[in-house]
């Protein structure tokens, strides 16, 4: 079904097909459906119950579609077949699938019959036991018009892995209007005001490290747990604070140091960023995390592990102050300890972090290009304005 072949008045419509359902992924989607939806498309978005995104995308101005996928083996084909199903009742130009259960079951839901866009957040073939996804990456990219991808790095990977597809690299955005510095009377605010700060009673004036990511292995906390002491021992102090919640939660509590607390799951990381005097991300994989993206934003400082695009997120200059070997807690404890015991470099750092975002990873710009990748595939003239994305 192609524009060309419907009524004049009749939108674009164009289907976001997502799993995950939260973290990152559904901030991508959303971020995506605000600037699309204010361009004039009409934007549904299927997702599984759980997690952040319907709501998220509700908000952003979409359709919201409940597609009840399991994700386990004895159900992948009934998955499919009711995304399938879901395709045709809401009748879109142009199918947009994220993450790679969801691009499993849209592409082979559609199978070339719509124009087909795939958005890697990470390759699920870099995990561990990944042969299937890889086979999998290979044959469905005959059903894929464009892939996209948040860094060169990412391309690279999946080019090594065998996947054959037209590529497009669209690193990600972060909205400036919503991650933006704060001054030193807001944050002593927020260290007031936040429950895990408050309750724990910590000083206004304590050191503190933030790290916000989903607890589970590959994000990498038990390395940060276990430079922590160093950190503690150099840093009078300091304080390091785990914002998310996961299946390694109660792990991670029994691993924890003293100066260690446990802020669970936010609605926005903003405060915490604010909060911050350092973000740290110590993922053992990664895609292109926004967390950095969004701190940098913040006028925050970051250490981050040296995977996925984790380089290529930062200005090559600040690479030495803000990278470490992913998986080195000794490292880590050293890049830590450097940033919090100079508070002018701490400042310096984050200023030109900060002006590095505006330029290179506003999500004006990421949502213009992928506007320009869905025109380029309808063959349509440039009628969705990307002046008016963001509005």
């Amino acid at each position: 079904m192609l524009p060309h072949d419907q009524p004049p008045q009749e939108r674009l419509t164009v289907l976001h097909v997502s799993q995950p359902v939260d973290g990152g992924t559904a901030r991508v989607v959303a971020d995506l459906v605000r600037s699309q939806t204010a361009a004039g498309l009409r934007v549904v978005v299927a997702a599984p119950p759980g997690g952040t995104l319907h709501v998220e995308a509700a908000v952003a101005g979409a359709e919201v579609a409940l597609w009840p996928a399991h994700w386990t083996a004895e159900t992948a084909l009934t998955d499919t077949r009711r995304l399938a199903r879901l395709i045709r009742r809401t009748g879109p130009h142009l199918v947009h699938s994220h993450g790679s259960r969801a691009g499993f079951a849209a592409r082979l839901a559609v199978r070339g019959r719509i124009p087909t866009v795939h958005q890697v957040h990470r390759w699920r073939f870099d995990a561990p036991g990944g042969t299937a996804a890889r086979i999998w990456e290979r044959y469905a990219a005959r059903w894929t018009d464009r892939l996209l991808c948040a860094g060169e790095e990412q391309r690279a990977r999946g080019t090594a892995a065998g996947v054959r597809t037209r590529w497009v690299v669209v690193p990600h955005g972060v909205d400036l209007r919503r991650c933006s510095p704060a001054d030193d009377t807001v944050r002593d605010a927020l260290r007031e005001s936040l429950p895990a700060l408050r309750d724990n009673a910590v000083p206004s004036g304590a050191p503190l490290v933030v790290c916000v990511a989903r607890l589970c292995p590959r994000k990498g906390q038990p390395v940060l747990l276990r430079a922590w002491p160093e950190v503690a021992a150099a840093v009078p102090g300091a304080r390091l604070v785990l914002v998310g919640d996961g299946p390694d939660r109660a792990a991670l509590h029994r691993a924890a140091p003293q100066g260690v607390l446990f802020a669970g799951a936010a609605d926005s990381a903003v405060p915490w960023y604010r909060a911050a005097d350092l973000v740290v991300l110590p993922s053992l994989r990664e895609g292109m995390a926004l967390v950095p993206l969004e701190a940098m934003a913040c006028g925050r400082p970051v250490v981050l592990g040296d995977v996925g695009g984790a380089r290529e997120s930062l200005p090559a200059d600040a690479a030495d102050d803000c990278l470490v070997p992913p998986g080195d807690p000794a490292a880590l404890a050293r890049a830590v300890t450097a940033l919090l015991a100079d508070a002018e470099r701490r400042t310096a750092l984050g200023r030109r972090l900060r002006e590095h975002v505006a330029v290179a990873h506003d999500v004006q710009r990421t949502a213009g290009a992928v506007l320009n990748v869905y025109r380029e595939l309808l063959a349509v003239p440039p009628v969705l304005a990307a002046e008016r994305a963001g509005r």
